[in-house]
């Protein structure tokens, strides 16, 4: 069983928006463009008087721009709409945008695209979307028929159907059925792709919302069963149950047929955590455990046990706070720890990085830990993606210098035994799903010129057998994929991957696209991408991603280098990547984009104002800019463990202050084009942060275009066509400034 605090990743995440998502096929070339409107005049004229004074007031800490923060404000919709023209005029007037719109499209909608499946009761379940079916099905089948080449889908729930019924812009996020039978579901539905959600129990024998059920109105928060008629609930509908991250910090005990309001506590947090959250521990014989997962901070959590179902005093387990459970195999809990442990005084010594083991009956019928028992000790250069338990085998992926393995543990008398499974090389591999009632599992396997193939592992989990293979969307005639390294300011070395044709970027420099991150110890492990394939590749594009600090890639330390103050080596690692590949003729400053969303779209803000020169285009999505106010927006506070405490340590926000992209914008420097989106709808990173950079820079006459889809949560897009739209937008920005010109 496979226990990823979902909870808290949803709530807190800085999800990665790929600069590419997976894609389609295409042969047509993509026409010459037609001259566009210019953006700003050839020559900038000097800023004027008021916007020299917006810039200062900026940069002296005034809040000028709060205006921005009212996210369905009248004159900040007015701004918004009026950007969204002018950016919409420009880009898509260029006939090339169209032409990437219909190839992205074809590849995002595409029925050629594998249909990925959960194991849920011997079943196989899958939500899917494509052209005719926007907002998506949830289906399920069986693996007879999944099979067998000719697979027969059962519709459970028609979400396009539901939409149109109800008025609202459902987006699918997510089931919880309970265990053992599966009947009854709370199903989790977004209107218009917002982290806030409202959640509605389900009956699978009728297929239709239970009349007078479990029902919460839109919140972020969570629900765990206990039993049929019972659930755990975090809400955070009550502002005194809400923390300031926007998250509950209350579980409560709600039974069947009583009010939401009469819900009986069993935990309480604190207002400073960044949030609480139930869930409910199974393992494969039905014995289950209910838990609460206290997280402070964004990296610390505190997990506390609720006995007889939820009615007993909590129990707080003893595991340090830098804890990720990852399974339930048998009887024994599995977690990672992500900093150094001495459970016993004067005992051994966890490194931190760990995957180890204990009896969770034990623990529970004591609250003292039991024996630890080591699992694996990852190396240097390698980190632990994940693991996932079948009824005799407990599945891992580990990740040596960024590229996957799978490995297979089992338990005996003599402790953990592991042997490796071979895999395709120079793949990432990730787990689909794994059945703990048996031996069933797929795994998936890709690499950035290798389509998405799913596995499904042999029952004596020795091997892999291909089950299905995404088509390749694009010509990768004469590309190849290289690993190399960049020395950054402090002399650590950072891997980094470009993708390119050697024969034409050894003849000359080229237009090339860098994509990075760098935070909340996410890893950028090698995928197939057939949009940016199509898109960029094809189009003689050159595509490099760096696996710079702040990431996981080489476990928590490779983090924790990059946290708060010390954040200046993750900037400093992608400029030594671009650096190396103008240094190294693969491009030129003029011909370097860079990209990056969420965490990656302040990354690529620092880039924009800490060195413009090294840059021809920047793109900046969902992004954080205004770092002396993001604490203070949405779901910013949780954040506060990786960027620092602005209001309560002077050294941190005088950091913060140096990096903040919003406030050193310097109104007499030359800065490359610059292309912001956002959405109106992302209750997560909240869209004033693109806003104001938008507002500052169009008053300081640089060269920029803003896009706000008024749709589309974080990933500023609620269905396949906005996605489509975003990516032609993207690449057609690229393009013109990368591209266009290459032959004069």
């Amino acid at each position: 069983m496979n226990l990823h605090r979902a909870a808290l990743m949803v709530a807190g995440s800085a999800l990665i928006l790929a600069a590419c998502e997976p894609a389609g096929t295409g042969d047509e070339a993509v026409n010459e463009p037609a001259p566009a409107p210019d953006t700003q005049s050839e020559e900038r004229a000097s800023p004027d008087a008021e916007a020299r004074a917006l810039n200062a007031a900026i940069q002296s800490g005034a809040e000028e721009l709060l205006w921005l923060e009212e996210v369905e404000g009248e004159e900040a919709l007015a701004f918004a709409s009026a950007q969204n023209e002018r950016s919409l005029g420009h880009l898509q007037a260029d006939p090339r945008y169209q032409q990437l719109y219909d190839s992205a499209l074809e590849v995002l909608e595409s029925t050629d695209r594998i249909p990925y499946v959960s194991v849920r009761g011997g079943e196989l379940w899958n939500f899917w979307q494509d052209a005719q079916n926007t907002h998506g099905l949830w289906r399920r089948t069986t693996l007879e028929s999944y099979e067998s080449g000719n697979t027969q889908w059962d519709v459970v729930l028609d979400l396009d159907a539901l939409a149109e019924e109800e008025g609202r812009n459902w987006v699918w996020q997510g089931s919880s059925c309970l265990a053992p039978e599966y009947n009854r579901c709370i199903l989790t539905l977004s209107d218009g792709g917002s982290d806030a959600a409202v959640r509605r129990e389900w009956d699978m024998e009728t297929r239709s919302f239970v009349e007078g059920g479990f029902e919460i109105d839109a919140t972020k928060g969570s629900t765990a069963w206990i039993d049929e008629d019972t659930l755990l609930i975090a809400t955070a509908l009550e502002a005194d149950e809400t923390t300031s991250s926007g998250y509950p910090f209350v579980v409560k005990r709600w039974t069947r047929g009583t009010p939401i309001e009469d819900a009986e506590i069993v935990f309480t947090g604190a207002a400073s955590d960044v949030g609480v959250w139930p869930a409910r521990f199974e393992q494969a014989d039905g014995t289950f455990y209910l838990m609460a997962t206290q997280a402070e901070t964004f990296f610390e959590s505190v997990y506390w046990l609720l006995p007889d179902n939820a009615r007993g005093e909590p129990i707080r387990l003893t595991l340090p706070r830098r804890v990720t459970p990852q399974a339930l195999f048998g009887d024994q809990l599995v977690f990672s720890i992500e900093e150094d442990w001495t459970p016993a005084e004067g005992g051994e010594t966890f490194p931190q990085g760990a995957v180890l083991s204990l009896s969770m009956s034990q623990l529970a019928d004591t609250g003292e830990l039991p024996e630890i028992e080591t699992i694996f000790i990852p190396g240097e250069r390698q980190s632990v993606s994940g693991f996932s338990a079948t009824a005799n085998h407990l599945l891992a992926v580990i990740d040596e210098n960024v590229v996957g393995g799978l490995w297979v543990f089992t338990r005996g008398d003599n402790g953990w035994q592991r042997r490796q499974i071979e895999t395709p090389e120079n793949t990432s591999v990730s787990i689909v799903t794994a059945d703990d009632q048996s031996d069933l599992a797929f795994v998936s396997a890709q690499g950035y010129l290798t389509p998405n193939t799913l596995y499904r592992v042999s029952d004596d989990a020795t091997a892999l057998n291909p089950s299905r293979t995404m088509p390749s969307w694009f010509d990768t005639e004469g590309l190849v994929v290289e690993q190399r390294e960049a020395t950054s300011a402090d002399g650590t070395q950072i891997p980094y991957f470009i993708i390119h044709n050697p024969e034409r970027t050894g003849a000359e420099p080229g237009p090339t696209l860098l994509y990075g991150y760098g935070g909340f110890q996410v890893s950028l492990n090698p995928s197939y991408s057939g949009t940016m394939g199509r898109l960029w590749l094809e189009n003689g594009g050159t595509y490099v991603l760096a696996n710079i600090r702040g990431g996981g890639e080489f476990g928590p330390a490779w983090h924790q280098a990059g946290l708060t103050v010390n954040r200046q080596r993750i900037y400093d690692d992608l400029i030594a990547v671009a650096e190396a590949l103008v240094e190294d003729g693969v491009t030129t400053t003029d011909r370097l984009g860079v990209m990056g969303g969420s965490n990656g779209g302040l990354l690529t803000g620092v880039m924009y104002t800490q060195r413009p020169d090294l840059f021809g285009a920047v793109i900046s999505q969902v992004p954080l800019l205004d770092m002396m106010r993001f604490h203070t927006m949405l779901a910013g506070a949780s954040w506060q463990a990786e960027y620092g405490f602005p209001d309560e340590n002077p050294d941190e926000r005088a950091f913060l202050r140096s990096i903040s992209p919003l406030h050193n914008v310097d109104p007499d420097q030359d800065y490359p084009p610059l292309f912001l989106l956002t959405s109106t709808k992302d209750d997560r990173v909240h869209p004033a942060h693109a806003r104001k950079m938008a507002y500052l820079t169009d008053a300081l006459g640089l060269d920029m275009l803003y896009y706000e889809n008024m749709e589309g949560g974080h990933s500023a897009a609620a269905n396949l066509r906005e996605t489509a739209n975003r990516l032609a937008l993207e690449y057609t920005f690229l393009m013109q400034n990368l591209m266009d010109g290459e032959d004069e």
